[in-house]
């Protein structure tokens, strides 16, 4: 029966006729794919002409799509047409067919060498595609033959033209073969035998780029097909040649991008370091691009600096091992290391005025891990040599942490900031792995610096120079213990020297006796050195972090040392609170503080101190009430505030104290509204302890009933991030044990997108980790947590358009949403919850159509995904199903479920009638 399809928007509103795959119908697809304003007619038309694509007729209307009258779109979708038929449909071309494919394959690309590159490259890819499924047993010269065919001198097409197609060819040949689906026994075979081809390559690759009369075009697409082809694994001692020009190149602007490129794919093969004589080769030839380096350096060429420094961490970091082994050859392989310090320490701040710095980082962990590893005689002479080395990277690292100017600093961006403050992150994590290297002399070392900065009179001060000294030091004790530290004392006792007129270094000098709370505890004597600045920085908003976590540091660690100082704390926490100088996540902090600090006291004690506390709040609560049930309630939560104090760490007394608020949250609803605040920051507090579901539930109840009402907002958006953010942190942790937590926040989610999505809105909030983690809880086991979840996805993908955060994380990690759905369809979820799936394709669907159509397509694309019972035509149908449905729930549900039982292989079983 002849095969017709419906050609889509042919017929305008009415029912569209059967119209078969005819070049006709194609080109009037394509132009109505390109050019019709309407997105549903772009849509039909896409659908229809990937029919089309797959359809055997493919093979007839490709060769005249490709007609010289024809135009580039057009011939573009020939030349795809016909990659798609060799790549996916190989098995349905019969033997005596593939010599006239090839030769046809063979004249178009030879016509297109004049005409359009994008079609030229299509037409490529298909005859790489073709040569390896020929390779090695019915082709087995195929590189050989093209190099042959395309010099060939009989060709009407101009020889750099020739050149040029022919080195497309072959840098896309390597390409299509890491991303082929070749059975595995066949894919070993095609790389042995393009490991063999490369001798027909490599020799013209180097007489191409070392012959002086080659075009700057020609000499850059031989450095793309060396990148390509060195990507297979072949042997660096058959690069040499090809290397050394591509260092030549370097010095030619317009192919230093490819040169990096070629050389770095080149130097970080995984079997490149087999061969140590090439790597001693390299060595000189990386030294020599120093001068470059330092000119480019010297003109703010940061595109050039950040190239070379590629280079030479590359052969530094992949090869640290095999060239520290050459220990006669360890004065160049010193040199290079020198080399990768001036990198390191580039002058300008990053990453405003430089980028590559932090490309070196990973080398200083690399290297160090290799001297460490050889055995005790080998490791004292390099131990000799490189701890100078070391400790001037301990001083580089600093002065690149150092922050500029105030003046400076007020120009950056936000996310200039913010990727310097990360970039201090990745230097506090090196200046602790280098600590295992340096030990105890490091520290003595930073403290000797300092000490110099905050006495010496010659210098002028500088705050960021002593700030970046403190950042080392507290980088160091946050994890290592320096309870044995002879230089400790002396640092607590330079701190009170510091002239504090900066935030930045405020901040510091905070963490940095938080760093050493440890050390205070077993030297109570010191304490009173640091408490001081401590509290008085607990009343300035900018230091609240640094401030508050210190202080719950300092109670927590020397919490039986501190009564002496007990009521002098207890005032100043008291009075920054009234004042409300934090905010409630703080808050909540100096609460827990204080918690440390009086378990410690008499009973007399805590009673005066709790009373003077809370005694403040209990006065705002009577100006509130004006119902008697709450003048009731609100002697209750006297009673509840105090048993909490004693047993918050009780998960039976949080989760009986949640049950009676929760009841009378139902029972009052707007009338307990006085209540919020309180009840709020009391959630908070027990959930930071002990998180859980109860303390959700509850959340929940009240961002039901009040998170609408504009003077309930702040509390219920408060209490609100606060639990995100312990949740998220319980995440990190680790949460399969906790489905229950989870369960209860994918609900608390779903309710807060559904009642105020402006909580989205809130810049703490970080939207993308609650989308991660939600994708997560989609493949726990247990089924009321993956429909919570569920629930929490189709409540958040509708509003895509209207919080802003929520549709760039859609964006982003929406692929990520989907190929977990996928998963769970093609067989990792339970069959019961397959509507729960089905929900959330409808929804990406309905309202993320675009985005959906190009992940599904690309998701499905992986062989054996998402289940290897499926046939590429079976997930092309379902694809087409489910983006072709955007109205009937039901219809995608049924979808859904036919699907599963094709990935569970249940289709057409006795078992299908089970759910």
């Amino acid at each position: 029966m002849e095969r017709r399809e419906e050609q889509p928007g042919a017929a305008g509103a009415g029912a569209a006729p059967a119209l078969d795959f005819t070049v006709e119908n194609v080109e009037k697809a394509l132009h109505q794919l390109y050019y019709d304003p309407n997105i549903e007619n772009k849509n039909l038309a896409q659908k229809w002409l990937m029919q089309a694509q797959v359809s055997p007729q493919a093979w007839h209307f490709s060769w005249q799509l490709l007609q010289p009258n024809k135009v580039p779109e057009i011939q573009y979708f020939g030349a795809s047409a016909l990659h798609i038929k060799i790549s996916r449909y190989w098995s349905d071309i019969p033997t005596d067919q593939y010599e006239s494919l090839k030769a046809q394959l063979f004249t178009q690309i030879t016509r297109f060498a004049s005409g359009s590159k994008i079609v030229l490259t299509r037409l490529c890819v298909a005859l790489a595609s073709l040569a390896l499924s020929m390779m090695p047993d019915a082709w087995p010269c195929a590189v050989a033959d093209m190099v042959r065919l395309f010099q060939a001198e009989d060709s009407p097409v101009d020889g750099q033209g020739r050149c040029l197609a022919l080195l497309e060819l072959l840098t896309v040949l390597p390409e299509e073969f890491q991303t082929s689906r070749l059975p595995q026994y066949r894919k070993s075979l095609v790389r042995a035998s393009l490991a063999v081809e490369c001798g027909a390559v490599f020799p013209l690759l180097e007489q191409l780029l070392q012959q002086p009369s080659s075009p700057s075009c020609v000499r850059q697409k031989v450095l793309k097909c060396f990148s390509s082809w060195v990507q297979l694994e072949v042997p660096l001692q058959d690069c040499e040649a090809l290397i050394q020009a591509a260092f030549a190149a370097l010095q030619d602007s317009e192919l230093f991008d490819s040169s990096v490129e070629a050389i770095v794919n080149a130097i970080s093969q995984p079997d490149a370091q087999r061969y140590v004589n090439t790597l001693l080769k390299l060595i000189p030839l990386v030294l020599g691009l120093q001068d470059q380096l330092r000119q480019a350096v010297q003109n703010g060429d940061m595109e050039t600096s950040h190239g070379i420094c590629r280079i030479a961490v590359a052969l530094g970091e992949n090869h640290s091992r095999a060239l520290l082994d050459q220990v006669e050859h360890w004065q160049s392989f010193l040199a290079l290391v020198n080399m990768i310090m001036f990198c390191t320490g580039i002058p300008g701040h990053f990453p405003v005025n430089e980028t590559t710095s932090s490309l070196t980082l990973t080398f200083w962990y690399t290297l160090q891990d290799d001297i460490l590893s050889f055995e005790a005689e080998k490791q004292a002479v390099y131990q000799q040599v490189y701890r100078p080395v070391y400790f001037q990277l301990v001083d580089v690292l600093l002065h690149k942490a150092q922050f500029p100017s105030d003046e400076e600093y007020g120009f950056w961006s936000s996310d200039e900031k913010e990727q310097f403050r990360i970039y201090r992150v990745d230097i506090s994590d090196t200046l602790m792995y280098v600590y295992e290297m340096l030990g105890a002399e490091l520290l003595s070392n930073l403290y000797d610096k300092l000490g110099r900065l905050l006495t010496s009179s010659e210098e002028p001060y500088s705050w960021q120079h002593t700030e970046a000294l403190l950042y080392g030091f507290q980088s160091i004790a946050e994890t290592i213990d320096v309870n044995y530290s002879d230089v400790v004392p002396g640092l607590i006792g330079l701190i009170p020297r510091i002239s504090i007129s900066n935030v930045q270094l405020a901040d510091t000098v905070m963490f940095t006796i938080g760093a050493l709370s440890e050390w205070l505890a077993d030297h109570p004597v010191m304490i009173n050195s640091v408490l001081p600045l401590v509290l008085h920085a607990l009343g300035n908003p900018e230091l609240s972090i640094s401030s508050v976590s210190t202080l719950k540091k300092i109670c927590r660690e020397c919490k039986y040392d501190l009564p002496p100082y007990a009521a002098n704390i207890v005032a100043v926490s008291q009075d920054v609170l009234m004042k409300q100088i934090h905010k409630t996540s703080q808050c909540m902090w100096l609460m827990q503080a204080l918690g440390f600090l009086l378990s410690a006291l008499q009973v007399e004690e805590i009673l005066k101190n709790l009373h003077s506390l809370i005694s403040p709040y209990i006065q705002q609560l009577e100006k509130l009430a004006e119902e008697i049930v709450v003048v009731v309630l609100q002697q209750v939560f006297q009673l509840i505030q105090k048993v909490l104090s004693k047993w918050l760490n009780d998960a039976q007394v949080v989760e009986a104290v949640c049950a009676i608020f929760e009841k009378s949250v139902k029972t009052l609803l707007d009338d307990f509204a006085p209540m919020v605040p309180q009840l709020c920051e009391m959630l908070g507090r027990m959930y930071s302890t002990i998180p859980q579901a109860s303390a959700l539930d509850l959340t929940r109840q009240l961002v039901h009933i009040f998170a609408h009402e504009p003077a309930h907002f702040p509390p219920i958006e408060a209490l609100f991030l606060l639990v995100t953010s312990v949740t998220l942190t319980l995440f990190q942790q680790g949460p399969r044990d906790h489905p229950d937590i989870v369960d209860s926040f994918m609900q608390l989610l779903a309710q807060a997108l559904k009642r105020k999505p402006d909580l989205f809105l809130c810049e703490r909030l970080d939207v993308k980790a609650v989308f991660q983690c939600a994708v997560l809880a989609l493949k726990f086991p247990e089924a009321p947590t993956v429909k919570a979840s569920c629930g929490f996805f189709t409540e958040l993908l509708p509003r895509c358009g209207e919080v802003e955060p929520v549709g760039k994380v859609v964006q982003e990690d929406g692929r990520m949403l989907l190929i977990a759905v996928l998963e769970a369809i093609g067989g990792q979820a339970s069959r019961s919850l397959m509507d729960c799936f089905a929900d959330i394709l409808f929804a990406l669907n309905k309202h993320c159509f675009s985005l959906l159509s190009v992940w599904i397509k690309e998701a499905l694309q992986s062989p054996g995904f998402p289940s290897a019972r499926l046939s590429p035509e079976q997930k092309d149908t379902f694809s087409q199903q489910i983006l072709r449905e955007r109205v009937n729930k039901r219809r995608v549900k049924e979808m859904v479920k036919e699907f599963t039982l094709l990935c569970r292989g249940l289709h057409g079983t006795d078992y299908t009638a089970d759910y």
